[in-house]
């Protein structure tokens, strides 16, 4: 049975106050993001219990020097050694996957001959699902689109490291907002992957709520139901802020600057044309998502 989940890296902010919002608004997970030396497994199990909400999984966030089809073998070891680190924290909550994006999200030119940097991408996504299998945890490729990534962009290439990488605990994270612009009909895109969904991701056409676009969400969550998809429904909505005199310069939509973020998390945020939300504005965005999908689910 599906059930409504949501990603945690989009606003950077208190994990008890993501998980409040999540649990006040009829969420019951979150897909929390990759981050084992941020998120400590007591203190995260805790916080999950107080708020009656689960951990679903977990997702890669792949900035910086993470990149499993760079050049550098080091550099390629540093990145398995950091997804296997997800794994574990995903386990360490009682989740069930772990998104893995293989490449570094911004990075869309290739830095090496194109057959080695495949090998490369299956090589590490098997050592890192073995690792998973290990601990019970199914690992979910995400293709992201053309804008964001070179390498795994749509549903055939999806499937296509699925079946080199050779491993029964290997699927796709469904992104809807990616997908839509990589796949000429997302609905046939949802019925090619039957059997190997193991993630889906909300977003609309414009990567805002679902409902605040143009896709056809009853159909979309009947055709998952078709193609036997049980899992979580995970929203990923990430706005592009309007910074011109219609959106008030950016101060409708973010928190007015100097922000307290790390630079890895704030670089990662402007690499997905965002900022640090405004609390008012994110929870509206959630608001609207459940809005939408949990008619449907229910």
């Amino acid at each position: 049975m599906h059930h409504l989940s949501t990603h945690t890296w989009m606003r950077p902010e208190p994990l008890e106050l993501t998980i409040r919002r999540a649990s006040s608004l009829g969420y019951s997970s979150i897909e929390l993001a990759g981050e084992p030396t941020v998120h400590k497994i007591g203190e995260t199990k805790d916080l999950l219990k107080k708020y009656n909400i689960r951990c679903w999984g977990c997702v890669t966030i792949m900035y910086g020097s993470r990149n499993l089809a760079a050049p550098s073998q080091s550099q390629r070891e540093d990145t398995i050694s950091y997804m296997k680190s997800v794994v574990d924290l995903a386990a360490g909550l009682g989740g069930e996957i772990v998104t893995l994006v293989p490449c570094t999200v911004g990075k869309l030119q290739p830095s090496a001959d194109p057959t080695d940097e495949w090998s490369w991408v299956v090589y590490g996504v098997r050592e890192v699902a073995l690792h998973a299998a290990q601990k019970g945890i199914r690992i979910a490729l995400e293709p992201l689109n053309r804008f964001e990534t070179y390498l795994v962009t749509n549903t055939s290439q999806t499937l296509q490291l699925i079946r080199e990488v050779d491993l029964p605990n290997v699927g796709i994270a469904f992104d809807t907002f990616h997908l839509n612009i990589e796949e000429p009909d997302l609905i046939a895109a949802l019925r090619k992957c039957k059997g190997k969904i193991f993630n889906v991701h909300l977003g609309d056409n414009n990567r805002l709520s679902p409902g605040d676009g143009s896709l056809n969400w009853p159909l979309i969550i009947q055709t998952l139901r078709e193609v036997g998809y049980e899992g979580a429904l995970a929203h990923e909505a990430v706005p592009p802020i309007d910074r011109t005199s219609v959106g008030a310069f950016g101060s409708k939509q973010i928190e007015p600057e100097p922000w307290d973020v790390d630079a890895g998390t704030l670089q990662f945020l402007k690499d997905h044309a965002s900022g640090v939300l405004r609390d008012d504005y994110y929870t509206d965005m959630l608001k609207k998502t459940a809005e939408t999908i949990l008619p449907l689910i229910k």
